[in-house]
């Protein structure tokens, strides 16, 4: 019996720990300021695929002329994908469609882009992709961007 509550002790307080390390990352990723939620699908197929298979969660930090990209579920210090701006070509813009809408967050906006040759998908609110683009677009003199 003993025995029993203390395993059951254990594992509760590695949850409550697992918990607050989720938070707590979070917390220091958004520290800098500059962060908005952006689902990514990374090789995303040439036409809109509305399957809502690829998508991952995540953070996004804007970081100079990078944006990097956190994961939420994970307990990982690094952006799991780096950005350049001098190297996103934007492509195409379009609403969540079929299973995709079940996938993201309810008010996401889909804008299709490539980065190094490699097509990919960023999912954001409104908000977050008017200030996405406007900080495309305010890249330094002699940088070209590709807003479509």
């Amino acid at each position: 019996m003993v025995l029993a509550l203390t395993v059951c002790g254990i594992v509760v307080a590695l949850v409550v720990v697992g918990l607050f390390v989720f938070g707590l990352r979070r917390r220091l990723i958004q520290r800098s300021g500059g962060t908005f939620d952006c689902s990514l699908r990374w090789d995303a197929p040439e036409k809109g695929d509305s399957g809502g298979k690829g998508w991952a969660y995540g953070v996004a930090r804007y970081n100079g002329d990078r944006v990097e990209w956190f994961r939420v579920f994970s307990y990982a210090p690094r952006p799991r994908r780096v950005l350049e701006r001098s190297a996103i070509e934007v492509v195409g813009r379009r609403v969540p469609e079929g299973e995709e809408e079940l996938a993201l967050l309810s008010d996401a906006v889909i804008l299709a882009c490539v980065h190094r040759g490699t097509r990919l998908e960023l999912a954001m609110s409104e908000d977050a992709l008017t200030g996405f683009l406007a900080w495309l677009e305010a890249a330094p003199p002699g940088q070209r961007v590709n807003v479509a």
